[in-house]
């Protein structure tokens, strides 16, 4: 059996757990920039707000139905959710880190413990030790599982946990589920099945496993085959290596000096590298782009990009950001407002072993020294505590997150404090 165990509303209720007002008040967090809402607490969905709509357009909601409007904390959110993780790693001898906010485990060999009870003990536990109420789908296959947990979320009668462990739950529980909400069949495949007449997931699972191969090759298949109890998927341990890397962002105001946009893609070019050391590999490729804001009527447009192949595979800072500034400085225009920029890493390799250069007079063994040193402090101490100078500190190019909790788990200044009388 596998378990999969979602948390409720995640960004919604890691704000109530520091802030307890905040319980059966409507929450959404907003995009980068406090754009659009990305999350919404189930009060907010009862509301009828959107995901995805721009914030400004349910300013009048908002303040007539006293909704709670938070910036997105990503440090926040982070933090909260490795702690549900450690909690649920400790329930099962294998655990797949889904998401932020999903995890699988294993319960193969669980033959003679009460699933039910101790599906409940898992969800109390996440609960008391994080303040993070979350939902748990017990089923044969991972599918599913994903299947069960939606009843879950959805039917308080469950208590938090649903488990399909008989035939007869198996084909209700399918019976109940609309095509287009199985794991893995997106918008494509849901327009093609319901043409085809195919609107549950129970017509789907009665579908022959000849026509879902020919229709949907052979990941339509593996899912066909785990919606009828036939374990295809097994879990992931380890994450697989990116392929590609890529850092963007909105500015918080328009920029029009090189050296403003420059800092921003520094800062982004610095951000991948990071991400590539972490994931032990090096990259080969490099894009970068800039845009204009396409929504404004009144400001010249204008959008472009570069691209190189560089000469070493790399994963330093300097050596990126370097490579990064010469793309820019050829595709910097003069008069234009920018709204927008981003590096994107291409071609990723291993970090081992690499082909050298005869002309490379870096000494690349203590160069990697050096950064392991840079990432442990950062770690340690806080993102890019310790930087490259093109990364500056102006940060003109800083999102808008004017609605910003503080991050009560991961900096000391912003600590609950308690005061007595």
């Amino acid at each position: 059996m596998f378990a999969l165990v979602d948390c409720n509303n995640f960004y919604a209720s890691c704000e109530r757990v520091f802030n307890p007002s905040l319980q059966n008040v409507p929450i959404v967090v907003l995009s980068n920039n406090d754009g659009c809402v990305v999350a919404r607490s189930q009060e907010a969905k009862n509301l009828g707000i959107p995901m995805g709509v721009p914030a400004f357009q349910i300013k009048d909601m908002i303040e007539e139905k006293g909704v709670a409007v938070f910036s997105s904390n990503y440090s926040l959110y982070g933090d909260m959710s490795n702690r549900v993780m450690k909690t649920l790693a400790g329930f099962a001898a294998q655990l797949e880190v889904y998401s932020i906010d999903e995890a699988f485990l294993d319960f193969r060999g669980y033959d003679y413990t009460d699933l039910s009870v101790y599906g409940r003990t898992i969800v109390n536990t996440v609960r008391k030790n994080t303040g993070i109420p979350v939902s748990m789908g017990v089923a044969p296959t991972k599918t599913l599982a994903k299947v069960a947990n939606k009843y879950a979320k959805k039917f308080k009668g469950y208590k938090g946990v649903c488990i399909i462990d008989t035939e007869e739950k198996r084909i209700k529980a399918l019976k109940g589920m609309a095509v287009g909400d199985v794991w893995g069949i997106g918008r494509r495949y849901t327009a093609f099945l319901q043409n085809q007449g195919i609107l549950t997931a129970y017509d789907f699972s009665q579908c022959s496993r000849s026509w879902v191969r020919r229709h949907m090759t052979v990941v339509g298949e593996r899912m066909w085959a785990e919606l009828n109890g036939e374990p295809c998927l097994e879990l992931e341990h380890t994450a697989a290596a990116k392929q590609q890397i890529c850092t963007s962002r909105s500015f918080g105001n328009r920029l029009t000096r090189f050296e403003d946009v420059f800092e921003a893609v520094s800062n982004f070019a610095a951000s991948c590298a990071a991400k590539l050391r972490k994931q032990h590999s090096c990259a080969t490729g490099m894009l970068v782009f800039v845009m204009t804001n396409p929504f404004s009527e009144r400001d010249a447009q204008y959008v472009n990009s570069r691209q190189l192949k560089l000469p070493l595979p790399t994963a330093c800072t300097t050596e990126l950001i370097e490579y990064a500034k010469l793309l820019l400085q050829d595709l910097f225009r003069e008069g234009y407002r920018y709204k927008k920029a981003g590096v994107i890493i291409t071609d990723i390799v291993p970090d081992t072993p690499l082909q050298s250069d005869l002309f490379d007079t870096v000494d690349r063994g203590r160069q990697r020294r050096l950064l392991e040193a840079v990432d442990k402090l950062n770690d340690s101490m806080g993102t890019y505590k310790v930087r490259v100078a093109a990364q500056g500190y102006g940060k003109t190019w800083k999102l808008k997150n004017e609605r910003l909790s503080p991050c009560y788990t991961t900096k000391l200044d912003d600590l609950i404090t308690i005061k007595t009388t």
